[in-house]
C-alpha cells in the first residue's frame, strides 16, 4: 500500500488514544478534538464544527472547548484525547492505557465512555496493565515478555 494510502486509512478507519494524551498545548480543547477532520477532503467548516460539538457533549467537555490543554485536569485531558481520537466516526478504537495517569472516578468515566461506543459497533482495542478494566472486556489477550499467551 502507497504511504498516503495507509495515510488515509489510518484518519478515516482508526481512531488513537495515547497514554500521555498527546494534545497540541497551543490548541484548545476544540482545535483538539478537531484536528483529525481538518485532514479529511470534502469536510466543511459547519460539518467539521457540529461534530466536534456532538463529541465534546459526549465527553462532557463542551464548557471547556475554548480551554487549552494546560488548563485542564488530567482527567479532562484524556477525555479530550478519546474525543480526538473518535470525532472522525473510526471503525476501529486503539487505546495504550488510557486510564493509566487517572484517578478512579476518571478512569471509570472514560471506560464507560469507550464501552458506550463499543456497545455502538466500534471494535475496541485496549492496551493494559489494570486487571479490573482488563476483567470488563468481551475478549482478552495476555502478552508475556512480548508473545501473546498461548493458553489465554
Amino acid at each position: 500500500m502507497a504511504e498516503r494510502t495507509r495515510c488515509v486509512i489510518r484518519n478515516r478507519d482508526i481512531g488513537f488514544v495515547f497514554q500521555s494524551f498527546d494534545l497540541i498545548d497551543d490548541l484548545t480543547v476544540f482545535a483538539n478534538v478537531e484536528l483529525p477532520l481538518t485532514y479529511r477532503k470534502g469536510i466543511r467548516r459547519a460539518e467539521r464544527r457540529n461534530q466536534v460539538e456532538r463529541v465534546l457533549d459526549a465527553v462532557d467537555l463542551r464548557p471547556r472547548a475554548n480551554h487549552y490543554p494546560t488548563q485542564l485536569s488530567g482527567g479532562q485531558q484524556q477525555r479530550a484525547a478519546v474525543g480526538r481520537a473518535i470525532v472522525g466516526d473510526p471503525e476501529i478504537l486503539l487505546a495504550d492505557e488510557p486510564t493509566g495517569n487517572l484517578d478512579s472516578q476518571n478512569t471509570d468515566r472514560i471506560i464507560g465512555i469507550l464501552e458506550d461506543l463499543n456497545r455502538r459497533g466500534l471494535t475496541l482495542c485496549i492496551v493494559t496493565h489494570d486487571h479490573e478494566i482488563a476483567a470488563r472486556a468481551g475478549r482478552r489477550f495476555r502478552m508475556y515478555d512480548g508473545r501473546l499467551n498461548p493458553s489465554e
